[in-house]
């Protein structure tokens, strides 16, 4: 059974929209990202995690640009990810990104639905996400 537990929005500045989900919405600050391919604040409410992200390259980005502002893609958490993945294939679903990481680290493969839109699959979640 899948959860949804992760949504990620692209802007501008993540700092400026971290400080304002965390006075708007009482959201806790849960983590931080920064690497070749975006940066970003990681902010939670106890089940959801949501990502604020500004990725720094077009290709990480995908079809919309590094410069679009808006939802980006959410996830799901999945107790069985191969069972999961051939699911959302039988569905339609188109592998973008990511494969499983070996040992306990955090992954997340990446797919576009019919329609294009970006979805994360993960078997071990997204810090502050509840599992269940």
């Amino acid at each position: 059974m899948a959860k949804l537990r992760h949504i990620a929005l692209t802007v501008p500045d993540p700092e400026k929209a971290a400080k304002f989900y965390m006075e708007a919405f009482g959201l806790e600050r849960v983590g931080e990202t920064d690497w070749s391919g975006a940066r970003g604040v990681y902010l939670s409410d106890g089940v959801v995690n949501i990502a604020l992200l500004h990725y720094k390259t077009d290709e990480m980005a995908g079809s919309r640009g590094r410069d679009f502002v808006g939802v980006h893609h959410f996830g799901f958490i999945v107790d069985d990810i191969a069972a999961a993945r051939r699911q959302v294939e039988a569905a339609g679903a188109k592998h973008w990104m990511g494969e499983p990481a070996d040992g306990t680290g955090f992954y997340e493969v990446k797919y576009r639905d019919p329609d294009g839109i970006a979805f994360d699959l993960t078997g071990t979640g997204w810090k502050g996400a509840a599992k269940g």
